[in-house]
Order: structure tokens, then C-alpha cells, then sequence
């Protein structure tokens, strides 16, 4: 049976959509059968896929864009078909997005290392603990020095959150990669910002096995 993890946070621009992205490719490279659903009514996912289907390095993935009231029935039949599911969901707290949080094994939280973005995913964990879901957090582009990764991460420690170690770092390449239809870890599998990538999807991998 397929993990199924939905990347969910009521703030926009937190990175859903390319964290989704990488981590499915991430977990294609490491050999999983892997599907990307794309519930977010932005379909940044979805033309993502129509480059991804130009890219001579992208590697095999399942891709659909369901709307909300068919994602449960999608969920059921790619169980059965694959490892790995990641849902992309609404930045808000909308039907799709409870849906889709409600049939997911596990929902990643993702935030950047600011005051709104902790501020903001309360909404996010509140309606996961309605849905019975276990949350993980992730930090996402992370500067490279600075002091306001280590208050939020502490303050993320003060509420005894479940906080990755994983981060990924504020790198162009994530955002290039992006662009062409492809993950870090093909765009460019010896950067820094693969080995961010990958070193995401092990941890998650880690839970799935706890």
C-alpha cells in the first residue's frame, strides 16, 4: 500500500507546490513508483507536468489533477498502484484541502523561517487534528546565515512540534528546476539543493516506517 503524504499550508507561497514536486522526484530516483496529485486550484503542478513531458532527463512519474470530490476514489485505486502518493494541496482552509488532508497518511507542513509563516500554519495544524492526521514540519528557503532559522525553529521546539531535521535551503536551483519541468535531484543531481532533497525524502521515509 502506497504512503500517502499531503504537503498542506494555509499560507501561500510557502513552497508546496515545489517541494511536492522535488520529493516526487527524489523518491523516483530512489527506485519508488511514484504519484503527484495536483488538488490546489492554482494547477501549478499541472503545468509543471506539461514541461515535465519535454524534459529528456525527467523520470517516470504518475500525475493527475483530480478535483476534491474525486480524490478519495483516486486515493483508493493509487494505493494499489504505487509507493508513493503526494497531494498538493489548497492554501486555504477550503473543502479540497480538508479532503485531501483527511485521506493522506501523513501531512508536511512546510514553512519558510518567518513569523507569518509560523503564524499561519496554526490553521493548517488545527485541521489535521480535527482529521486524526500526524503533521510534519519542514523548513523551506532556509538563508543561508542569518539568526531567524534558529528563533523559529526554537519556537517551533517551545509547542513540542514535530519539526524535520531536513531543510531546504533558498536556492535558484530549486526554482530552475522548476521551471523546466523537473526536480532538483535531475536538473542537477550533484547540487546542494538534490542532497537537500533527498536527505527530505529519507526522513520521511523514516516515518513511514515508524
Amino acid at each position: 500500500m502506497a504512503f500517502v503524504i499531503a504537503v498542506a499550508q494555509r499560507k501561500g507561497g510557502a513552497g508546496k507546490s515545489t517541494i511536492a514536486a522535488n520529493l516526487a522526484t527524489a523518491f523516483a530516483e530512489a527506485g519508488e513508483r511514484v504519484a503527484l496529485l495536483d488538488v490546489d486550484p492554482q494547477r501549478s503542478l499541472a503545468r509543471w507536468d506539461e514541461l515535465r513531458g519535454q524534459a529528456r532527463r525527467a523520470r517516470p512519474l504518475h500525475f493527475e489533477a483530480p478535483s476534491g470530490w474525486r480524490v478519495p476514489g483516486v486515493l483508493d485505486r493509487l494505493r494499489r498502484e504505487q509507493d508513493i502518493v503526494l497531494l498538493d494541496t489548497a492554501p486555504h482552509d477550503d473543502t479540497d484541502a480538508r479532503v485531501a488532508i483527511r485521506a493522506a497518511d501523513l501531512v508536511l507542513v512546510p514553512l519558510q523561517p518567518s513569523a507569518a509563516d509560523l503564524w499561519s500554519m496554526d490553521a493548517t495544524l488545527d485541521l489535521a487534528k480535527k482529521e486524526g492526521r500526524p503533521v510534519a514540519l519542514v523548513l523551506n528557503r532556509v538563508p543561508s546565515a542569518g539568526r531567524l532559522r534558529d528563533q523559529v525553529s526554537a519556537a517551533i521546539a517551545q509547542r513540542g512540534l514535530p519539526l524535520l531535521g531536513p531543510t531546504l535551503g533558498n536556492r535558484t536551483a530549486f526554482a530552475q528546476a522548476f521551471m523546466a519541468g523537473l526536480g532538483a535531484v535531475e536538473a542537477a543531481p550533484k547540487g546542494v539543493a538534490a542532497e537537500e532533497t533527498r536527505a527530505l525524502a529519507e526522513a520521511l521515509r523514516g516515518l513511514r516506517k515508524g
